[in-house]
């Protein structure tokens, strides 16, 4: 007896063709492009230096995050150093466009309160990043540090208080001392409430800006010290 075709232990099971790619297996990567690589490898390293520091980041621990060999990370950036400096700069340029896009207000005082809740803003949305700057390095120049970046941020307050002070019949030469002393008392008050987080940043802001002010509403022409008298 002939088996029917399509029945009986005699027939042949037809192979079906598809031009469809198998499914990935379970666990395997992505491969991604030259870029996109780039990006993923700053990522983690930004997190890395934010949470260990520069030195004690080596590049076997970010290619291992990856999940890449350390040639691959060495191809992008040359080394730890080449990554860091990419890592660096975007946080400097963040912060600076942040800020300079902040300064829309024209009356000074509305001014220093935006300058503080964007320093404020970018602590607490850019976790990492500030850390990254406030984290000083050996390896950075002296235009790629946090001080360098508040130092930038001073300039700009510099031709607010620059202006006030001829206004108010104050030296003008002395505005750059008042700005690097107002920046800094943020951008340290900052640091403390980044770990704190207390009281909330709308209230750290206007306590600031509430000793920035009316310190500078009441500043005498020509101060001295009482406990020491200096030659002026």
């Amino acid at each position: 007896m002939t088996d029917r075709p399509g029945t009986g232990r005699g027939t042949r099971r037809r192979q079906v063709s598809t031009s469809a790619s198998p499914p990935p297996k379970a666990g395997s990567r992505v491969r991604m492009s030259a870029a996109q690589r780039r990006e993923q490898l700053i990522a983690i390293g930004r997190q890395a230096f934010a949470e260990r520091g520069f030195d004690a980041t080596s590049i076997e621990e970010v290619a291992a995050r990856a999940k890449v060999s350390k040639p691959v990370v060495y191809e992008h950036f040359g080394g730890k150093e080449g990554l860091y400096a990419v890592v660096v700069d975007r946080e400097v340029r963040a912060l600076l466009d942040r800020i300079a896009a902040a300064l829309t207000a024209g009356h000074p005082r509305e001014l220093l309160e935006q300058a503080a809740l964007a320093l404020l803003d970018y602590i607490e949305e850019e976790t990492d990043g500030f850390r990254v700057l406030v984290r000083e390095s050996p390896l950075l120049s002296a235009s790629g540090s946090f001080s360098s970046v508040m130092n930038d941020v001073a300039h700009q307050v510099e031709h607010i208080l620059g202006a006030e002070f001829k206004a108010r019949g104050y030296d003008p030469k002395l505005a750059e001392l008042y700005s690097q002393s107002l920046v800094g008392m943020v951008a340290l008050s900052g640091r403390w409430w980044l770990e704190v987080r207390k009281p909330r940043k709308e209230t750290v802001a206007a306590h600031l800006v509430n000793l920035a002010w009316n310190g500078l509403s009441h500043l005498e022409a020509k101060p001295t010290l009482l406990t020491r008298r200096t030659p002026r």
